[in-house]
């Protein structure tokens, strides 16, 4: 049975730690790496796996993430629970690899940095906000 789901950020979390065989996939892209920062799991004993679904400046879809994707994770029935700034592009991510096959593709919701304030701000929830482990550069 596919499985696609929601998490917060907070049970994203919860979910990397308390399942083993659960999998953290960024898809933002290398610029949002580099300079915006990543979530840091090494305390769980993982690494987070970096795969962009859109492409840096131009913003083109990545021919080869499914490709990528199975590369980095060749099990379709681990959790597989994908991130990016703020929920978007991640489900898009999500409804990619659970047509794919992946049969426990999960959408973190928020993002990373999740969603805009009245005065445009990224400080409303997401990954970050939830002061949950993250490092930069």
């Amino acid at each position: 049975m596919t499985q696609h789901a929601d998490l917060t950020p907070r049970q994203a979390w919860e979910r990397l730690e308390s399942d083993p065989a659960a999998v953290l996939v960024d898809v933002r892209t290398q610029a949002e790496w580099s300079f915006v920062g990543l979530p840091d799991i090494t305390s769980l004993g993982k690494q987070v796996v970096a795969i962009e679904w859109t492409t840096f400046p131009d913003g083109t879809p990545n021919p080869h993430f499914l490709e990528q994707l199975r590369a980095a994770l060749p099990t379709e029935d681990a959790p597989t629970l994908f991130l990016c700034r703020s929920g978007a592009r991640s489900s898009a991510a999500t409804a990619a690899a659970t047509a794919a096959g992946y049969t426990q593709a999960i959408n973190i919701s928020e993002g990373f940095e999740g969603d805009l304030d009245e005065h445009g701000h990224r400080a409303v929830n997401g990954w970050k906000q939830a002061d949950l482990p993250w490092r930069q550069g």
